[in-house]
C-alpha cells in the first residue's frame, strides 16, 4: 500500500510540474499575442458601431423624427393643380324647336391655394406632440445602446470564461490520463487491486463529461459573441470593472437611477405626449378657418354654346364650426385623457422597476466581490490540501481516490473562482447600466457617439425631397 500511494504521489508531482511548464508557455504564448490580443472597450466599439440591433433602433428614431416635419406642414400651404382634357357631344334644344348641335373638346387647367389660419390650436399641438416623441424615441434609443453593450460585456465575458475553463478541464484530464494509465500499469503488476483502476477511469470518465461540456459551452459562447459584436472572438485580453465608474452608495444609485436611466426619462416624455394629444383630440370641437385662392381657365367648356372659354380668380375665406359629429370628438378626448392616466401609472410603473433594478444590481455586485474573494481562497486552501495529500499519500497514510478527491476539489474550486470573476465584471456593468450610464461617453470608448439630433435638426425644416440626408 506504502508503494502504491508512493506511486500516485510522484503522479501527481509529475503532473503539478508539468502545469506549472504549461503555465509559462502560455503566459509566453500571451505576451507574443498581445499585440493582437482584443480588449473589452475594443469589442465594446465594434458591438456599437454595428450591432443590427441598435442600427436598427436608429433607423426607427431617424423615421420618428420625420414625424415632425409632418406636424408643421399644419402651418403650410397647401398647393394643387388639376389639368382635365375630354371630348364632349351637345344637342341643345332651342325655343322654336330650334335643334343646334356641337361636339366640344373641352379642357381646363387651375391652380389652387389653402392656408390654414386656425384650426383650434391642433397644428401647434400636434408639433409639440412630435416633438415629445422624438425625445421619447431618443431615450429609448440609449436604452437600447445600453441593453447592446451589456450584451456584449455578457458575450465577452463568458467567452473568456469558457475558454478559461475549458483549459482549466484540459489540465484535469491530463492529470486523470496519467493517474490511470500508472494506476493500470501497477494492476498489471499486483501492485494495486481492481478498484484503484476503477475509481481512476470512472474519474477520468467524469473528466472527460466536465471537458466536453466546457467545449459545448465555450463553443456557445462564441457565436453569441460573434452574433452581438459581429467578430468571432479571438485572443481576449482579462477584463476589468467599473467600479471607478459607480456611485458610493446604494442610496446614490437609486437617485441616479430615477433621474438618468432612459427607461424613466422616456415615460416621463411619453406622459408629456399623451397630455398635449388631450389638446389635439379637443380642436376638432373648435373652429376651423381656411383662406383659399385659385386661378383657372377653361375652354369649349360651355354646354349652351353662348361662351367660348372662361378665366376665373378667387380668394375666399370660410369659417367651419363642428356642430355635432356623431360623438367622435367627445370619445376621442375621454379616450385620450385615459391614455394620459394609464402613461402616469406606467411612469409609476417604470420608476419602481428601475429602483429595483438597481437595487438587485447593487446588491449583486456586492456579493460578485464576495463570492471573487471567497473562492481565491477556497483555490488556495484547496491547493495546499491537494499538495498535503500528495505527500501523505507518498507516506503511505492515503489512497488513490483520496488523491482524486484533492484533485476534483481543486478543479471545482477553480471553475468557481472563473465564475465568480467573470460574474464580477458583469455585475458592475449591470449595475452601470441600471443607473443609466452605461455609454460611450461615460465608457470613454474610442468612438463617435452617434448624436441623434444630427438627423432630427437636418429634416426638421425640410418643405420638400423625395432623399434622406443619407441619400437614400
Amino acid at each position: 500500500m506504502v508503494e502504491r500511494a508512493a506511486g500516485i504521489g510522484e503522479v501527481a508531482r509529475r503532473v503539478l510540474l508539468s502545469g506549472i511548464g504549461l503555465g509559462a508557455l502560455v503566459c509566453a504564448l500571451l505576451a507574443d499575442t498581445a499585440a493582437r490580443a482584443e480588449s473589452l472597450p475594443e469589442a465594446l466599439v465594434k458591438a456599437y458601431q454595428t450591432n443590427p440591433q441598435l442600427n436598427a433602433e436608429r433607423a426607427r428614431q431617424r423615421a420618428t423624427d420625420e414625424n415632425v416635419p409632418q406636424a408643421l406642414a399644419g402651418y403650410r400651404p397647401q398647393v394643387s393643380a388639376g389639368l382635365s382634357v375630354g371630348l364632349q357631344a351637345v344637342r341643345d334644344l332651342l325655343p322654336g324647336n330650334v335643334i343646334q348641335t356641337a361636339t366640344l373638346k373641352p379642357w381646363q387647367i387651375g391652380v389652387t391655394v389653402t392656408q390654414t389660419l386656425f384650426n383650434g390650436f391642433k397644428t401647434a399641438n400636434s408639433v409639440r406632440v412630435a416633438e415629445l416623441q422624438v425625445q421619447s424615441g431618443r431615450e429609448a434609443l440609449r436604452n437600447v445602446g445600453q441593453g447592446v453593450l451589456l450584451d456584449a460585456v455578457t458575450a465577452y465575458t463568458n467567452v473568456l470564461a469558457n475558454q478559461t475553463l475549458v483549459e482549466a478541464q484540459r489540465s484535469n484530464v491530463a492529470f486523470l490520463k496519467e493517474t490511470q494509465a500508472i494506476t493500470q500499469r501497477r494492476l498489471n503488476a499486483g501492485d494495486v487491486t481492481p478498484t484503484d483502476t476503477a475509481q481512476a477511469e470512472a474519474r477520468l470518465n467524469r473528466g472527460l463529461a466536465d471537458l466536453n461540456a466546457a467545449e459545448v459551452n465555450y463553443a456557445v459562447s462564441q457565436a453569441t459573441y460573434a452574433q452581438v459584436v459581429g467578430n468571432s472572438p479571438s485572443q481576449l485580453r482579462p477584463a476589468e470593472t467599473t467600479d471607478r465608474l459607480l456611485p458610493r452608495s446604494r442610496e446614490d444609485a437609486i437617485a441616479l437611477a430615477l433621474h438618468e436611466h432612459p427607461a424613466v426619462t422616456a415615460a416621463g416624455f411619453d406622459v408629456d405626449v399623451a397630455s398635449t394629444s388631450i389638446r389635439v383630440a379637443e380642436s376638432s370641437l373648435m373652429p376651423n378657418v381656411t383662406l383659399q385662392g385659385s386661378v383657372s381657365r377653361s375652354r369649349d367648356s360651355d354646354q349652351t354654346l353662348g361662351t367660348f372659354g372662361t378665366d376665373q380668380a378667387s380668394v375666399i375665406g370660410q369659417v367651419t364650426q363642428p356642430i355635432y359629429d356623431g360623438g367622435t370628438a367627445a370619445s376621442q378626448t375621454r379616450q385620450a385623457k385615459e391614455v394620459a392616466a394609464q402613461s402616469r401609472l406606467v411612469l409609476d410603473q417604470v420608476r419602481n422597476q428601475a429602483k429595483t433594478a438597481v437595487v438587485s444590481a447593487w446588491v449583486a455586485n456586492e456579493g460578485a466581490k464576495i463570492a471573487v474573494s471567497a473562492s481565491e481562497s477556497e483555490v488556495k486552501a484547496a491547493e495546499v490540501a491537494l499538495a498535503g495529500v500528495q505527500k501523505e499519500a507518498a507516506g503511505g497514510q492515503r489512497t488513490t481516490v483520496d488523491v482524486l478527491n484533492a484533485q476534483q476539489d481543486l478543479i471545482t474550486a477553480r471553475a468557481r473562482l472563473i465564475g465568480a470573476q467573470r460574474d464580477r465584471v458583469v455585475a458592475s456593468y449591470t449595475l452601470l447600466s441600471a443607473i443609466g450610464r452605461l455609454d460611450v461617453k461615460t465608457l470613454n470608448l474610442k468612438t463617435p457617439d452617434y448624436l441623434p439630433e444630427v438627423h432630427y435638426h437636418q429634416v426638421r425644416d425640410a418643405w420638400h425631397g423625395l432623399r434622406t440626408p443619407s441619400g437614400q
